[in-house]
């Protein structure tokens, strides 16, 4: 099931979503099936008479309430416990009646880390540690799934998204134009239009140019000393 495409942003999209791993489950299978043997095995045993039926209807009662209890509420709690990996955040919620979420930023995520035991690794599930900036700072991730898998993929998200965010704070906003890029009186790359363009030369300035510094008498054209002169302050 496809986390709710409202709760996303324009340009974020879901890489990872998931439950707690099935293991979590099996406590509640069991449960079931001995509440269930136990009710089919006492039955037969009831007194016959004005008390059958009564103790039948409390047996069921009782076997209903386990089962609520100790079968339907965990699944519940497993089918609203949401762990969604995006290229944005990590979303996690839970709850059937009191619901609890936190988003944390990519960005904001200083660590990942990972711990299995043996029987996790025979499972294929573990805990995932995220460490972040705020209050509440680390998250504890129990049960995933692939564990050591999903902590590789939230590292590269990560990567990836401060490549993101690099290339978006580098990228100039639409219809900006470079300072004196193509604007009247510079050249293509914001020079003098006289620039370089004669041959031989450096700088050429432009008519009735004069030195800073220097006199313009005895000074060849642009206020330059003449070929082999060197220029005398005054």
């Amino acid at each position: 099931m496809n986390y709710p495409e409202k709760l996303l942003a324009d340009d974020e999209q879901v890489v990872e979503h998931l439950h707690p791993h099935w293991i979590t489950l099996v406590p509640a299978t069991l449960w079931f099936i001995l509440i269930c043997a136990l009710v089919g095995v006492g039955i037969p045993f009831l007194p016959t008479g004005s008390a059958q039926q009564p103790l039948l209807i409390a047996i069921l009662a009782i076997a209903v309430i386990l089962v609520s209890w100790l079968t339907i509420k965990p699944w519940f709690a497993w089918r609203t416990t949401h762990y969604v990996f995006t290229t944005h955040r990590v979303m996690i919620r839970r709850g059937i009646l009191h619901h609890t979420g936190r988003d944390i930023s990519l960005q904001r995520i200083s660590d990942v880390g990972f711990r299995q035991s043996l029987w996790d690794r025979i499972v294929r599930a573990g805990t995932l540690t995220i460490e972040s900036a705020g209050e509440q700072g680390q998250e504890t991730l129990h049960d995933i799934p692939r564990s050591d898998q999903m902590q590789q993929t939230l590292n590269r998200l990560i990567e990836q998204d401060h490549d993101r965010r690099a290339r978006v704070a580098n990228t100039p906003p639409p219809g900006y134009v470079p300072p004196h890029y193509g604007q009247p009186g510079y050249g293509p790359y914001g020079h003098d239009p006289g620039y370089g363009q004669q041959p031989g030369s450096y700088y050429h300035p432009q008519p009735g140019y004069e030195q800073p510094g220097y006199p313009q008498s005895g000074y060849g054209r642009g206020g330059y000393p003449p070929s082999g002169d060197a220029p005398t302050r005054t």
